[in-house]
């Protein structure tokens, strides 16, 4: 990615020099469909943007108009554009030679009056990686959809700009496409105007923006299906807000689409936040776009919200994933007074945004909708994220040292967002929920429209909880790391606790120990012996190396002490071995599902930290997770137990392991309620579980109907998911696959049919995938997913083996040459984990002390893969040991 990278002090220092009175783009989008002058119409489903290297990309035309001020009449700086070719340039009337101040990723832009007008007439590529504006074609009827994704610097890859968060601007998009295709922008279509040719287009003129920044900007335009609504709310003025609402997606999938419970939530949470934020959503409508092979959740875009269309669910799903949907819905809601309305002024405070909006998501989710269990799932799946992210290398304060966008883009992370989205759920317990919203309006009322820093925050939450901030920042947002907490109690000769005590530690690298406020339970077998109930519960603060929980001595002897009970506070709970015990052999008998959820992320951590063996976690799965009422927090257990098997269990361990497991999946599967979400949930673990011929047998069964097992429908996304083990074990050939692909020709259905096709156990098929993903540039971002998801089977190791030398000789040259977002899926997603041995774990070391001066973004990315590969050895060891 060689010229396209922006640093931070370059940046401070364009933004000393300018101020940006407003964009005009005027964007004509009449190449996307029919073959153009750039080549011929690729086949439906195939590559249609980037072809193979040297193909000269399909583009359409931008003609951008920037009005800005210069603070230093004379100086001299540059604009941002990402563009195959520019044929104009105009700086306050003068025209200057595209060749001389273009350089293929900025605009020298030199001798700058008080007040300027710079106009830029380029032509601009087509994304087919999800980055700039992406252009899609639909297998299933070969139409044309387009749709924009900018964060954090790929508005530059669609019109020029100055591409930085704290040089907002008011913007007015035209788009001249195809009459009868949907076109939105952030702000409302104002008239619809023949494009002046007669070819059946037009162009539609959108009502100016707010002041807002370059990456938050937006265009959808396609033949999307297209569904109104609307929101009204009195506002404390008497006056009435009204927010036109839409939904969309493509037109394939409006069947399926229960655009009705979008509007259900997305309603919700807007009453939520005016009742909570004092300050009227202030961005006109509220579209939300459901777009295909995007690389994200979803995108805070004011105005027209972009999401990811696989939450629009083609089959029977769980509860679980309409709760996903839910938090995301609610998580880009909150965006729009967290990020859109006030924005960090640089990516070091990328937090003010993600982490606010991570905490809002649940806490708005369990305050507003129907969704009330959402802190079990934030608990048991978005903190093992956090968790995660926070033991490795390259763990960060909260608020990071981002010295460029190639650290921004990485940095969109589980410290960001879940370890964040963690300490504002203490900071809310530490200042008191009104006073951290009484904190939030102020902040909204007092930097409307403009760019903050942390300091900004903080001194409002003084403000109005009267407490000092800055220790507690110092302590949770600037410094790095995962604390630990052990109970330690002591027993009288009467069995009553005498003293309790909280141990914190620290790791080595981040020896802080910080202030926590817990919540301690005590929990007993019931009387029946078939319970496990909270009898006891104290909370106190936590600081420094041991504390005294004072209000326990006295109690009654506990089987289980569960430290952050309820889950106030970001850490790793521990158990003492008496409460370990209980936990293995009673889990299951809990009764509070928050309290199980919390016992389970704790059992997990102590796997991956090689402190419980895998074949021990597994067993506790085996024995408990039938009992789990949660559909969420199994899901999350299921797969944690297939990453115990197939990478922290000893390798001669995994084959009785994985029949242990299997034999497991199975038997909850037969018994689990017909037609339920659990039915569902063990079926799909099953698959992936499956282990003997037995189970293969079956789930051909399934497949082809000879098979049944009562109330379990097998839809086509579930057919997928029997298919490809079946693909991976080498029992359904391409000739199968494609069948099945002839069932659902859908954009779903090629990434499922990818998919499976290299999952099948065959070298040539790893050789093609290797040269598809690898060596060309030819396959789009979501078919390089897909491939990269089915190259990688647990019990392929052998064919994968070649791989782990050419990994390390490709690396460097696949991140210059490909986007930073090809370039880290193929750099994550082909290391070669799976060898799993210490010569791996040697070659991925010997690369980082051979190439100290290669990007940092990817010498982060390759070191964070390998400290996972040592940890994964470390917990092979450690289930081996347990072998006796």
């Amino acid at each position: 990615m060689p010229g396209e990278n922006l640093s931070r002090d370059e940046a401070r220092e364009r933004a000393v020099l300018l101020s940006v009175d407003g964009y005009d783009v005027a964007l004509d989008l009449r190449s996307a469909v029919g073959a153009g002058p750039e080549g011929d119409e690729p086949e439906a489903g195939g590559p249609a943007g980037d072809g193979p290297a040297g193909d000269r990309p399909r583009t359409f035309r931008s003609v951008t108009t920037i009005r800005f001020r210069c603070a230093e009449p004379g100086a001299s700086t540059f604009a941002d554009l990402i563009a195959p070719e520019v044929s104009a340039v105009t700086l306050n009337g003068a025209e200057l030679d595209p060749a001389a101040v273009f350089d293929g990723s900025r605009i020298a832009l030199a001798g700058l009056s008080a007040e300027n007008v710079l106009v830029v007439d380029a032509r601009c590529a087509y994304s087919r990686t999800g980055e700039g504006l992406h252009r899609f074609v639909d297998p299933e009827d070969g139409e044309v959809y387009l749709y924009t994704q900018y964060e954090p610097a790929d508005a530059r890859r669609v019109f020029a700009n100055f591409e930085q968060p704290d040089l907002k601007a008011p913007y007015t998009f035209s788009v001249t496409a195809p009459d009868g295709w949907t076109v939105l922008s952030n702000g409302t279509a104002e008239r619809v105007e023949p494009s002046g040719a007669d070819d059946g287009c037009s162009t539609t003129r959108f009502a100016p923006t707010e002041p807002i920044s370059t990456y938050i900007t937006a265009v959808v335009a396609g033949p999307y299906h297209y569904v109104r609504d609307h929101y009204s709310r009195a506002l404390p003025d008497g006056t009435t807000l009204e927010i036109p609402l839409g939904a969309l997606c493509r037109k394939g999938l409006a069947r399926h689409f229960d655009a009705d419970d979008v509007f259900e939530i997305t309603k919700q949470g807007l009453d939520f936040f005016h009742d909570r934020f004092d300050y009227p959503y202030p961005f006109g409508k509220y579209d939300q776009a459901f777009v295909p092979e995007y690389n994200l959740g979803a995108m805070e875009n004011p105005g027209l919200v972009t999401f990811r269309e696989e939450y629009i669910f083609r089959g029977y799903v769980t509860r679980a994933s309409y709760e996903r949907r839910a938090n995301v819905i609610l998580h880009e809601m909150a965006h729009m007074w967290f990020g859109d309305l006030v924005t960090m002024e640089w990516w070091d405070d990328l937090w003010l945004k993600e982490s606010f909006a991570d905490f809002m998501g649940t806490f708005s989710m369990v305050g507003a909708t129907r969704f009330t269990d959402g802190w079990t799932t934030f608990a048991n799946n978005r903190k093992a994220w956090a968790y995660r992210a926070d033991q490795l290398p390259s763990t960060h304060p909260v608020t990071a040292d981002i010295r460029d966008l190639e650290d921004a883009k990485l940095n969109f992370d589980g410290i960001t967002y879940a370890k964040g989205a963690s300490v504002l759920k203490q900071l809310v317990a530490y200042v008191g929920e009104e006073a951290f919203l009484e904190g939030a309006r102020r902040y909204f009322k007092r930097h409307a429209y403009g760019n903050t820093r942390l300091d900004d925050l903080l001194s409002v939450l003084a403000e109005t909880s009267g407490r000092d901030m800055s220790g507690w920042a110092r302590s949770w947002l600037q410094t790095a790391g995962l604390n630990s907490l052990t109970p330690r109690a002591a027993y009288g000769a009467d069995g009553h606790v005498t003293e309790l005590a909280i141990l914190q530690e620290a790791s080595a690298p981040h020896p802080e120990l910080r202030p926590h406020r817990v919540a301690v339970g005590l929990y007993r077998r019931t009387a029946g012996g078939d319970g496990l109930a909270r009898y006891a519960r104290a909370e106190v603060d936590v600081d420094g190396a041991r504390t005294v929980v004072t209000e326990l001595a006295g109690a009654e002897r506990p089987d289980l002490i569960l430290v952050n009970d309820e889950d106030l506070t970001y850490c790793k709970a521990r158990f003492d071995a008496g409460s370990l015990e209980t936990v293995r052999s009673h889990l299951g008998d809990l009764a509070d599902p928050l309290a199980r959820a919390l016992c389970w992320s704790a059992l997990w951590n102590m796997t991956r930290d090689a402190l419980l063996p895998a074949r021990e976690f597994i067993d506790t799965v085996i024995a408990h997770a039938g009992r789990e009422t949660d559909v969420g927090v199994l899901q999350t257990l299921h797969a944690w137990a297939r990453t115990a098997l197939h990478r922290y269990t000893a390798p001669d361990r995994r084959e009785h392991g994985a029949r242990l497991l299997a034999g497991s999946a199975l038997a909850r599967l037969r018994e689990a309620e017909p037609g339920s979400e659990h039915q569902l949930t063990w079926a799909r673990f099953f698959a992936s579980a499956a282990a003997s011929d037995e189970d293969f047998r079956l789930l051909r069964g399934l497949l082809d109907g000879t098979d049944k097992i009562d109330g379990l429908t097998v839809d086509q996304e579930l057919r997928w998911t029997f298919l490809e083990p079946l693909a991976a074990r080498g029992l359904a050939d391409e000739a199968a696959i494609a069948a099945e692909l002839a069932l659902d020709n859908t954009a779903s259905g090629k990434r499922h049919q990818t998919r499976c096709l290299a999952a099948r156990p065959s070298a040539a098929v790893k050789a093609q995938v290797w040269a598809q993903v690898v060596e060309s540039d030819a396959l789009s971002n979501a078919l390089v997913g897909a491939s990269i998801a089915g190259f990688a089977q647990p019990d392929q190791r052998e064919l994968l083996a070649p791989y782990a030398a050419r990994y390390f000789e490709v690396i460097e040259r696949v991140w210059t040459e490909r986007s930073i977002q090809i370039g880290m899926d193929v750099v994550r997603g082909m290391f070669p984990e799976l060898q799993g041995d210490r010569s791996t774990l040697e070659a991925s070391t010997a690369w980082l002390d051979a190439h100290p001066h290669a990007a940092p973004a990817l010498r982060r990315l390759v070191l964070e893969a390998t400290d996972d590969l040592a940890r994964v050895l470390r917990g092979q060891e450690c289930d081996r040991a347990a072998a006796g």
